[in-house]
């Protein structure tokens, strides 16, 4: 090595003896180790990965699950240490601190209070119940007890919503005027796709009302503010579906007999929304679409601009700002180390984050949310105001009126 190349080299930075926090193992467990409880528990193993700083390792202590099967690929696959048929069981672990809950609608209010109850903090999915009723008691039931909890709505970690946030937070759109929102998707649209809870009324509530449209719901809350008025249609398109013989993981097709049976929940919802910031919106849902797979939209609109931004392309965002110059058009903005938690996945713009690393930037803030007591995590709240909205859209597409969405308390954090 030459004089000149030795002197380039940049100086040796200091040496940091102040020895760090101690890592911290803290015991979780996985109450349904289907699609949605393997990525949760994906989640929990990438977090030292991603986020050192947290000084937290989570201890795959325990998974909860009826099916035989699924508790073997916990054990032999995941590395759980032990494996319950009853999340009773899971929940008196003196070593689970912290649960997930990946169940099916029906379970989760029996789930969430014995978590309650067992002063567990949790992690579960949306819809959070079968009604806005059961959410409600899911909440303060939570609240009462002062547990943080986190909630499925993983889009919001996308950095590209993130940006379109700030741009609002930062008053770059002008006054904010309407909103757009739809979620097509085609996970459905099999007429011989297989007759699971999820189209029975007792076991799903709501259809697509629930589990797409509370993802739009809580993305145009998140966006600008809560809303307080619907108006909607439902419909549902295959009315009847062949009975399943066996069991599935997630949308996975299984077998199926010659005998049907009938959907007890709508395929497709479209709405009009007021908020209580003044701003109006339009939404629609499908799960039976053909031809979009996942085209989860948000468009939101100002008096100085506009940004749009599609889960299907969720790298880029369209941005309009004043009157655009020469060619009053979009600009494309490629999502970067500048926009949310890329910049722990990906190095430098252009390059996707996957539907999975968002459930990592989720469940990094339950985990923040744990460690620290302060709700940080999308919360029970916030879920009991989606319901909230699921429910009056269904009254709405009944009354064929406009229905007043009522307000929660709690500690809700789409409008931190």
């Amino acid at each position: 090595m030459t004089e000149a190349s030795i002197e380039e080299r940049p100086e040796t930075p200091a040496v940091d003896n102040t020895a760090p926090p101690v890592l911290r193992d803290l015991g979780v467990g996985v109450i349904s180790f289907g699609w949605m409880g393997r990525l949760h528990t994906r989640a929990y193993k990438a977090l030292p990965d991603y986020y050192p700083e947290l000084r937290v390792r989570p201890r795959l202590v325990a998974v909860a699950d009826p099916v035989e099967g699924a508790r073997a690929s916990a054990l032999e696959q995941f590395g759980f240490e032990r494996a319950f048929a009853d999340y009773r069981e899971l929940l008196a672990d003196p070593q689970v601190e912290a649960v997930s809950i990946c169940a099916p609608n029906f379970l989760h209010k029996e789930i969430a209070l014995a978590a309650v109850k067992a002063g567990k903090p949790f992690w579960i999915e949306k819809p959070m119940g079968v009604s806005a009723e059961e959410s409600r008691e899911i909440a303060e039931a939570a609240e009462q007890a002062g547990l943080v909890t986190g909630v499925g709505f993983n889009y919001r970690q996308a950095p590209g919503v993130q940006f379109a946030r700030q741009l609002i937070r930062d008053g770059r759109l002008g006054r904010v005027t309407n909103v757009r929102v739809w979620l097509i998707a085609d996970y459905a649209s099999d007429p011989e796709g297989p007759l699971t809870w999820r189209y029975d009324k007792k076991t799903a509530g709501a259809g697509v009302v629930g589990d797409l449209m509370s993802h739009g719901i809580d993305l145009a809350q998140f966006l600008v503010g809560r809303v307080c008025e619907v108006a909607a249609l439902t419909d549902t398109f295959i009315v009847d579906r062949p009975i399943p013989l066996e069991q599935g993981v997630g949308h996975a097709k299984v077998k199926v007999s010659t005998e049907h049976g009938p959907v007890g929940n709508e395929d497709y919802v479209g709405m009009l929304a007021r908020f209580e910031s003044g701003v109006v919106g339009t939404m629609e849902a499908s799960r039976v679409a053909r031809g979009p797979r996942a085209e989860y939209v948000v468009e939101v609109y100002g008096t100085n601009g506009s940004v749009r931004w599609n889960f299907e392309d969720q790298s880029k965002v369209q941005v309009l700002l004043g009157d655009g110059g020469d060619t009053h058009g979009y600009t494309t903005v490629m999502a970067g180390p500048d926009h949310g938690e890329y910049a722990r996945f990906q190095p430098g713009p252009g390059q996707n984050m996957s539907f999975d690393d968002l459930k990592v930037v989720e469940g990094r803030d339950f985990m923040r949310s744990v460690l620290t007591g302060e709700q940080i995590a999308p919360s029970a709240a916030d879920a009991w105001s989606a319901a909230e909205v699921d429910e009056a859209v269904v009254r709405a597409a009944a009354s064929r009126a406009w229905e007043t969405v009522p307000a929660v308390s709690g500690r809700t954090t789409y409008d931190v």
